[in-house]
This record gives structure tokens, C-alpha cells and sequence, in this order.
């Protein structure tokens, strides 16, 4: 990841740097130029004066074929391997050239719009997803832990999933999480860690998550890379943003750089509660915000 010297710009307003084209129940995966318009209109409307789209690298053909069944590597129980490749060939069906392409074209036509990609965690194959990355012009890099192993814990409408999370203590999982993000940060595949404190989604947080935070600061800082102050949390059964805002003090103690996002998947989560994350941000001492261009960062006063 290339990245320029932080520049400091007049005041702007905040980023939805978190956007996907297709809901998350959708197999078909449509490529309309007048969706990121729309985006980008109910965006500016919330607040926002530049969107992101961050589309799943596994819905790409092109990167499932490549990583293969990364889920049997883990061993996971009959059940949990045949609900994640029932879950994958019902996602993966988009073009990535295509979808390029489109986002592409919107920049061409003037819309605030960059093209971005949001991966997960793939143990011993982040270099497969590096050299497919490269043969594309993207400009900025979303990274996010959506499973363990084979476990889909954020998927809180699944009943198997759900049932997972009795199969252990909490703390468990909780370390699972984090050693996950621990890996995916050093790599340094992507520029952002998104929705840092994921693992919380379904609202089981340990006694003390105190040890859990820390860990996570520490991979963030170790890494260099940006953190996402996202708004989807709110729409969760957790009810709180990422992350939360013990979370988010040691991040900004740490000097961590952050973008903003809503994480939609639909059009009317598009923009969603930016303002509130605005104030949010500005509470916590947060001054400034990273947009990037062709993976390069830069910091924006907010």
C-alpha cells in the first residue's frame, strides 16, 4: 500500500467509505450506473461529500475461483462447512471486471465516488488476494473478520451460526476474533480495518472486554493502518456503533487515522446516522479523517 504525506485540507464534511451494490440475502448481483448515482445523492444528503463502494471480495467469481474452499482448511464440523459453501455459491456470482468497470465510469461522469473492495481474512493465501487486488485500480481497501474458521458469527438471523456461539465461553470466540484480526492487520493487505469490534455484533461481550480492546489497539497501531467509525452497529442487536466507545478512546489515545461509514446494503441505510458519527467523532477529539485515492492516503481536516 502506497500512501502520501497526511495532508491537511479546509474544512469538509464526512465520508461514507462503506457501501456495498448488493443486500445481503441477494444472489443476483446487478451492475447500474443510476444505483451509485443514487448512492452518492442520498449520501451528500445525510452529510457525506465523498461515498466508497465496497463491494464483498468473495461475491466475485473471479476471487472464489482463485481461494477455492478456503473453509475446509479448518476443519469445521460437516455442518458448518456445508452451510458456509452453500452460503459462498449462493453470493458468488458477479462479474469483477464488470463491477470495476461501472464504479469507473461513475468517477469518469463526475460523481464523488471511489472504487473500493472489502476482503476477509484468508489464512496463508493473503497473497493470492494481494496479486488479485493488483490487476485492478483500486482506491482504498476495506479489511474485515466475518468468520472464524468456518463460523459465520455476524450472521445473527442464522440459527446455526447463533447456536455456535454455545459451543464455547464467550472469551473464546473473543480471542478467536482478535488473533484473526491480529493476522489480517500484519499483513497489511488492506488501507482500513472495518467494524473493528465485529465479534460483538449479536451482543455477547464478555465480562471484561477490556483485554480484548487493548489487543485490538495494539494490532491497529502495530499495523499503521486506518480504522472504520461505522454506524451499522446501531442497526445490530448490539445496538452501538464501531467501535465502541471505550474502544474508540484508546484508538484515538493511539493515533489512529479513521474514515466513516454506514456499511449499507440497501439504499435507505445509505448515509446512515453520519451526523451522529460526526458528533461522535468530534466528542472523542477526533480532528481529521482519511479519504484515499489509488490506495494513497490522505487526511482531511474534519
Amino acid at each position: 500500500m502506497n500512501r502520501c504525506p497526511r495532508i491537511k485540507t479546509s474544512e469538509v464534511s464526512v465520508l461514507d467509505y462503506h457501501l456495498h451494490l448488493w443486500s445481503h440475502d441477494a444472489s443476483e448481483t446487478p451492475l447500474e450506473l443510476e444505483q451509485v448515482a443514487r448512492y452518492c445523492k442520498q449520501a451528500m444528503a445525510e452529510g457525506a461529500h465523498e461515498i466508497a463502494i465496497t463491494e464483498h471480495l468473495f461475491r466475485f467469481r473471479r476471487a472464489v475461483d482463485a481461494l477455492g474452499s478456503f473453509w475446509e482448511r479448518s476443519g469445521p464440523s460437516a455442518e458448518m462447512a456445508a452451510s458456509m459453501a452453500s452460503y459462498v455459491e449462493h453470493h458468488a456470482h458477479a462479474d469483477l471486471d464488470g463491477y470495476v468497470e461501472l464504479v469507473q465510469e461513475a468517477k469518469r461522469q463526475g460523481l464523488p465516488v471511489k472504487l473500493g473492495i472489502e476482503l476477509d481474512y484468508y489464512p496463508d493465501q493473503m497473497g493470492l488476494v494481494e496479486g488479485l487486488l493488483a490487476d485492478y485500480p483500486f482506491d482504498v481497501v476495506l479489511g474485515s473478520v466475518h468468520w472464524v474458521d468456518a463460523w459465520r458469527f455476524d450472521h445473527v438471523d442464522d440459527e446455526l451460526q447463533m447456536a455456535h456461539w454455545g459451543q464455547g465461553p464467550v472469551e473464546a470466540w473473543w480471542d478467536a476474533y482478535c488473533s484473526a484480526l491480529d493476522e489480517l492487520a500484519a499483513t497489511k493487505t488492506c488501507d482500513v480495518l472495518a467494524h473493528l469490534d465485529l465479534i460483538k455484533v449479536a451482543g455477547r461481550v464478555p465480562s471484561d472486554p477490556a483485554p480484548f480492546w487493548d489487543r485490538l489497539v495494539a494490532s491497529v497501531v502495530t499495523s499503521g493502518l486506518a480504522v472504520e467509525l461505522s454506524s451499522a452497529g446501531w442497526r445490530k442487536p448490539i445496538g452501538e456503533q464501531y467501535p465502541a466507545a471505550p474502544l474508540l478512546e484508546r484508538l484515538v489515545h493511539g493515533g489512529v487515522t479513521f474514515t466513516t461509514a454506514s456499511d449499507a446494503h440497501h439504499e435507505a441505510d445509505v448515509g446512515a446516522r453520519l451526523r451522529d458519527l460526526e458528533a461522535l467523532a468530534r466528542g472523542v477529539g477526533i480532528e481529521s479523517l482519511a479519504s484515499f485515492e489509488e490506495r494513497r492516503l490522505i487526511e482531511d481536516a474534519l
